[in-house]
């Protein structure tokens, strides 16, 4: 009986086997050769269909032999039909290429549409035609990414980490190891100004994701791009008018898991003090305690209200197309914050190692309200003229309050086991608005068949407002283990703001002509940049009319406090108040010649600086207005081998430099109990030889290998040191400054690799940085006395990680619209702080991000999508490299190699949202 059921089961199922055949082949792009992703597949009269994959790949099954119709239709695409036939059993391949839709064809001459730049796919391919080292991150990866600003966005791309900022996020970027003075941000090609009240960097948290149509990293400078990048330059390219109406929309909400675990603490910041009473009332005016506000010390404490977060996009063209239109704007309201923990310390004497002094257990809560505006206008004049307009305004409020507990570790009586110490309290509000606004029109003609003219005029302003900023101390004491705040300490408030106005203008000329079988164009062009930037800062010192007025008795909030106004003009007369100019002159020529084998582009840059400051309250600088006049000629080559078929070899070289910050150069003074601090008006720009070699295979239209290697040699780097005084040679002082040469190499891997439905994307950075500076050490001379003598110390370059690696597991099903992302990310140990002292440097301990994300597409142009962020919970510590047996016994200092000395929990954060597209 068995035997017989075996036998039974053969008969029917054989026929089935070999009577079932299958279909399998990819849609290809016939102008590109790039996969087309999502187009349905189907049998005519069957149930049998499917989408294209992540590489432009189908697969229909068990397909009963004989003969069919197949009908390949996408909105994007001329629909195909196809007439085939399949006998039994077998296996056909079937590769179709797929034109445009007539009407989203393409004309040299009259241009009706335009490619999609959005994509993976279009992405790949301008990394592929570029002239010179570059990544790109598409829109559509922004999209279904875990991430909500470009900040965030930036740190999955080949040789870039990020410093964040203290609630966690991602703020700016470091490119190839280089910190982030070494970078400079671009708008749709433009550069554009900071609201960082001493340096030129850009935060790039201010920006939302979602308004990007592309993110751009460029790794090597040609002759027609600004040269103080040393690390490189991020192009963030906005939104494009739409060839056709286009309507996008998505909000969500979502909850970080913090305030799950402890309140969120808020103040009422819509009543401070906007302005200070030196502003409001002159020079002369001296205040009193009815000009300072309550409101930044009424605290209250309670769960925050969900997240909200979303954007919107609309466009179209008119009049016969010839006008395109877009308005997009996002925003973005979270709640945010961390649970820090931070070590005071001292150096008494560098053979022993740091000793801790405090212990601050620290609690921040972040309102973050973000929002961007930008628009767009383009008007194609005719075939040979276009002009465009764009507007952008960038903002970003965060209402942060911090309340720390110390404990003193070394005076007081700290005894651990009787649980016996002095406490200190603090609660620190703050509101911090920081504002980009950007206007650029610009204008594309060609003049003849070989003449081309296009310009750029400029007006961007960056704003940083901090005001009336309340810091409230108490003492407290711990008794039996039982902690309790006691009296109220001196108080501080103070207003702090600052502009940075850049009016530009761009002019580029280009000549092309065909010489036998190379292509060349010659271009020409120049700029010319006026900056002016303000800085205010107004400081006044508060004190408790009642010097023995006790918490819990006398007061039980701090706006029951009265204080007494210990410098009723406030002080201004401080070197934070100072007004910065800087004009740049600039000039280039540049070729590129490309046959179908070879591409060269060349030239060279000269760049005129005339940087300036004006100190608005000198206290007896020697020098309290200067400037900085020179000129810089800076050559590049970029080589570029196509092999003919999918590999690229390339070959760059280019000299940039790197401008100090505005503050360096003013020479002001701060004395601190360890040492001074000085500005530097003799601070000089730091130039840098960059060369790069990249292989580059692009076996698929949307994969890619690369590899490349990078070496910078830069001649005076700024860093902060430690130098003597010219005639108190005594006094050592820490300073900006210019310290011999460095050298920063590496290594760089990039691999992106799609299997139908999913997809893989890794990179990999390894990167070398040497600089020999000067460290105070402190001893013991002969007589047992301490003495400070300075050594030598070589260390990485500031903010430069050996190993910085990214993987993301990615899986798209077209069929059942569902895309899905996991992505992690791993910084190795970089240092977080130059220290004065011998081996005292602190170092940010190497960390493991891991992210993920999941978006469902409904019909009619609705989607689901789900974002998550910090899945490990994964803390930011800080360390020192030694141990000092004093500090053996305090707690959380579990090592016996290494001082902790911060360690930062943001805990995780979800999302959901809803997103629609017509």
């Amino acid at each position: 009986m068995v035997y017989r059921f075996y036998f039974l089961m053969v008969v029917l199922l054989f026929p089935l086997s070999v009577s079932a055949g299958s279909l399998k082949g990819k849609l290809l792009e016939a102008a590109t050769g790039q996969p087309a992703l999502g187009v349905v597949v189907m049998i005519e009269g069957t149930n049998f269909q499917d989408v294209s994959g992540l590489d432009g790949s189908f697969a229909i099954e068990n397909i009963a032999g004989g003969n069919y119709k197949l009908i390949i239709r996408h909105i994007s695409y001329q629909t195909i039909t196809k007439d085939f036939v399949i006998s039994q059993a077998q296996q056909m391949h079937l590769d179709l290429f797929l034109e445009p839709a007539v009407d989203l064809m393409l004309n040299e001459v009259a241009v009706i549409g335009k490619k999609d730049n959005t994509t993976d796919q279009a992405a790949r391919s301008m990394e592929r035609s570029a002239s010179q080292v570059m990544n790109i991150v598409s829109a559509k990866t922004i999209q279904i990414s875990p991430d909500l600003t470009v900040a965030n966005v930036i740190q999955r791309m080949s040789g870039v980490s990020i410093e964040r900022n203290s609630n966690g996020d991602g703020q700016y970027a470091i490119l190839r190891g280089m910190d982030k003075r070494y970078n400079y941000t671009l708008v749709n090609g433009v550069k554009i100004p900071s609201p960082d009240n001493k340096y030129r960097y850009v935060p790039l948290d201010i920006f939302p994701s979602d308004l990007l149509d592309r993110l751009e990293v460029y790794k090597a400078l040609t002759p027609s791009m600004e040269a103080d990048a040393i690390g490189g330059a991020v192009n963030l390219v906005m939104k494009d008018a739409p060839d056709r109406f286009m309507l996008s929309t998505n909000v969500s909400s979502g909850y970080n898991e913090l305030f799950m675990q402890r309140d969120f603490q808020r103040y009422d910041y819509k009543n401070i003090q906007s302005k200070s009473p030196y502003e409001k009332n002159g020079s002369q005016y001296n205040a009193t305690p009815s000009d300072f506000s309550k409101a930044p010390l009424q605290y209250s404490s309670k769960s925050p209200l969900p997240n909200l977060l979303g954007s919107l996009a609309i466009g179209n063209r008119y009049f016969d197309r010839k006008l395109g239109v877009l308005l997009a704007g996002s925003y973005q309201n979270t709640y945010r914050g961390s649970n820090s923990l931070f070590f005071d310390s001292e150096t008494v004497d560098t053979l022993r190692g740091e000793t801790l002094t405090k212990r601050n257990e620290r609690q921040f809560s972040e309102q973050q309200t973000r929002y961007g505006l930008h628009s767009k206008l383009d008007f194609r004049i005719n075939d040979r003229n276009k002009i465009q307009f764009y507007n952008a305004l960038m903002s970003l409020t965060n209402v942060q309050i911090r309340d720390v507990k110390s404990t003193q570790l070394t005076i007081g009586g700290y005894d651990p086991v009787l649980g016996n110490a002095t406490l200190g309290y603090s609660t620190r509000s703050r509101l911090t608005r920081q504002k980009i606004f950007n206007s650029t029109l610009q204008g594309k003609h060609q003049l003849t068949g070989h003449w081309g003219l296009d310009w750029s005029a400029v007006y961007s302003k960056a704003t940083n407002e901090v005001p009336d900023n309340v810091t409230i101390p108490l003492l407290g004491i711990r008794k039996n283990f039982v902690d309790k705040p006691t009296t109220v300490d001196d108080a501080t408030v103070r207003w702090e703001h600052n502009t940075d106005r850049d009016l530009a203008a761009y002019l580029n000329i280009n000549y092309k002509q065909t010489v036998g079988t190379t292509n060349l164009e010659w271009m020409a062009g120049g700029l010319f940049r006026d900056k002016k930037r303000t800085n205010f800062y107004n400081n006044y010192q508060l004190r408790p009319a009642n010097l023995f007025a006790e918490y819990g008795v006398d007061f039980t909030d701090y706006a029951q406090i009265d204080f007494t106004i210990q410098n009723p003009r406030g002080s201004v007369a401080t070197a934070l108040n100072y007004d910065a100019t800087e004009r740049i002159k600039a000039g280039y020529l540049q070729l590129k010649a490309e046959s179908a084998l070879l591409e060269v582009l060349g030239g060279v840059r000269v760049e005129a600086t005339d940087q300036g400051y004006s100190m608005l309250f000198p206290i007896g600088e020697e020098r309290p207005k200067g400037s900085q006049i020179y000129t810089d000629f800076l050559p590049s080559l970029h080589l570029k081998y196509k092999t003919g078929g999918n590999v690229n070899l390339r070959a760059s070289y280019f000299r940039s430099l790197n401008r100090p910050g505005f503050f360096e150069i003013v020479p002001y003074r701060i004395v601190n109990e360890e040492y001074q601090e000085r500005g530097n008006a003799d601070l000089k720009r730091a130039v840098a030889d960059n060369i790069d070699l990249r292989y580059e295979l692009f076996s698929k239209p949307s994969e890619q290998f690369m590899v490349g290697l990078f070496y910078k040699h830069i001649k005076d780097p700024i860093e902060y040191t430690l130098q003597k005084d010219a005639i108190r040679g005594q006094d050592i002082f820490y300073s900006p400054g210019n310290f011999g040469n460095a050298n920063n190499y590496g290594l760089e891997l990039d691999f992106i690799k799609y299997f139908k439905m999913f997809g893989v994307k890794a990179n990999y950075t390894y990167t070398h940085s040497k600089i020999t500076t000067p460290k105070s050490k402190r001893i013991r001379n002969e007589s047992g006395d301490l003495e400070t003598i300075s050594v030598e110390q070589s260390r990485p370059l500031y903010g430069q990680s050996a190993h910085v690696a990214n993987l993301s597991f990615l899986f798209k099903n077209a069929k059942k619209g569902i895309d899905a992302q996991l992505a992690g990310g791993f910084t190795g140990e970089r240092i977080n702080t130059v220290s004065q002292f011998l081996n005292n440097d602190l170092w940010q301990k190497g960390f493991v991000q891991l992210d993920a994300s999941f978006e469902k597409t409904l019909k009619n142009g609705l989607g689901l999508f789900v974002k998550a962020n910090n899945l490990l919970n994964t803390p930011m510590e800080v360390f020192m490299k030694n141990f000092s047996a004093a500090n053996k016994d305090i707690p959380d200092q579990n090592s016996q190699k290494t001082t902790l000395m911060r360690r930062d929990y943001y805990q995780r954060s979800y999302l959901i949202g809803i997103r629609y597209k017509f």
